[in-house]
């Protein structure tokens, strides 16, 4: 994406359920509740719904679409405005029902002589530890307007400007059925299953650069139905202006990374330049498309 910005915004209704496998699967040897649960779809999941709908729109050459396509979310918004889309908060940042915190480095106490330079690389490695003020506080908060990034989390909750996601996880009975018709299987044809049934006022938000089409689509590996509206992203839109900032010391990433081999699939990169000390990241667990067998 040469010009570091998105040009479409794609609103995602489902249709009943959204996603019939959000979690792992209950049964009474697997008795976990909602491990392994996972919504919204990432943006590998609406990746793969382009090339399948390019395959019959056919709104671009496939091979371009493979090597530009850029997607980002999942997020989400209200129906009726779907530009003002909700995106995570900031770890750093805490916001509960009536109390805020935010993580700030502190000069560590080293000896002059053990000082490291302050350049433009290494400004900050090894000279500050995190802090937060109250540890015990825990967020409430989780997700807060596009329009209010960069604002102090006291700011967040004065203004009203965080949510708490609008869906739900609901387990219910998932029937297996025969071959030849359709009725239950006669021996463990049902079984407890995570559903996820997303607020009808809102819907997922996903940003790319390529147009697709408007319509009913089906998503996923469950193949849901879902209503998919394509809107128009203005290079004035406050995502877009965001992403052209010039980067200084720090970022947020709007996605989990990527990252793996041809062989094994790791925790970080394992290329030699990648550092191993110094400056964390507070991430989300990476997203991994692919398992290597």
């Amino acid at each position: 994406m040469s010009d570091n910005s998105f040009k479409y915004l794609i609103a995602v209704k489902p249709l009943g359920f959204m996603y019939g496998s959000a979690g792992a699967f209950l049964s009474p040897e697997n008795l976990v509740g909602r491990s392994g649960t996972k919504f919204p779809p990432d943006a590998a999941t609406m990746a793969g719904l382009f090339f399948h709908a390019n395959q019959e729109h056919q709104f671009t050459n496939h091979k371009d679409l493979s090597n530009t396509l850029v997607v980002a979310g999942a997020f989400w918004a209200e129906r009726n405005d779907p530009k003002d889309f909700y995106v995570p908060i900031p770890w750093h940042q805490v916001v509960a029902e009536k109390e805020d915190d935010e993580w700030y480095f502190v000069k560590k106490k080293i000896p002059s002589s053990a000082a490291r330079d302050t350049d433009e690389t290494n400004w900050i490695l090894g000279q500050y530890r995190w802090h937060r003020d109250n540890k015990d506080l825990n967020p409430d908060y989780t997700w807060q307007s596009i329009y209010s990034w960069n604002l102090p989390a006291d700011e967040l909750r004065e203004r009203q400007a965080v949510k708490t996601a609008p869906w739900e996880f609901i387990p219910f009975l998932h029937p297996q059925l025969k071959q030849q018709e359709r009725h239950v299987v006669n021996q463990d044809g049902l079984f407890l299953e995570n559903a996820v049934q997303l607020n009808q006022n809102y819907c997922l938000i996903y940003l790319a650069n390529y147009e697709l089409p408007s319509g009913w689509y089906r998503l996923g590996g469950e193949g849901h139905l879902v209503d998919i509206q394509t809107h128009t992203l203005s290079e004035t839109h406050k995502i877009n202006k965001l992403l052209r900032q010039k980067i200084q010391h720090a970022f947020a990433l709007i996605n989990p990374g990527v990252w793996g081999s041809n062989k094994l699939s790791y925790r970080y990169p394992h290329h030699p330049s990648f550092p191993h000390q110094g400056l964390k990241m507070l991430t989300d667990r990476p997203i991994l498309p692919l398992s290597y067998r």
